[in-house]
């Protein structure tokens, strides 16, 4: 299942914050600067829905401005499909393999740092394939307007839906 982490404040002084926001076990860092309105990744040409899925990397992401809303499919979960908000200041969402995933930042876009866990067996052509959920029925049928309503993680709680 995924994860929200907290992370320890060092100390607060006039207009500085000091944080250690390590994740013990990562071996590689990503920063992702989404700028605008972005989708991540983006629709299909026919408006579907399209997700990553790391088979070989553990994501632990941290939003360091703006506002980032991520939506995860797990079929080993209980309950297959959520969503999940992050926030500056927010905690980090460790994200398994396995998960389907895709993010929106908000309007004035976002920038996240991802402290991800890579295994041996991790290549870009492995990590970053691009799945479209309206060639995968059980993740278009996980995700559609017709499907059990998924479980919201901070946020307003506003309609998250696809428009399927």
């Amino acid at each position: 299942m995924f994860e929200l982490i907290p992370y320890t404040k060092f100390r607060d002084t006039p207009s500085v914050r000091f944080f250690d926001v390590t994740i013990a076990t990562s071996n590689a860092r990503d920063l992702v600067v989404h700028e605008g309105p972005a989708t991540s990744p983006n629709n299909s040409a026919d408006g579907s829905w399209q997700f990553y899925l790391h088979p070989n990397q553990e994501d632990n992401l941290l939003a360091l401005s703006g506002g980032r809303t991520f939506y995860l499919v797990n079929f080993a979960w209980q309950q297959p499909f959520h969503i999940v908000r992050l926030e500056a200041d927010g905690d980090i969402l460790r994200i398994p393999p396995g998960t389907f995933h895709r993010s929106v930042s908000d309007p004035q876009g976002s920038i996240v740092l991802n402290q991800a866990v890579r295994s041996d067996r991790a290549t870009v052509a492995s990590e970053f394939r691009v799945y479209n959920s309206g060639t995968i029925p059980r993740l278009f049928r996980a995700t559609c307007e017709a499907a059990p309503p998924p479980l919201v993680h901070g946020g307003d709680r506003h309609n998250y839906r696809a428009a399927a």
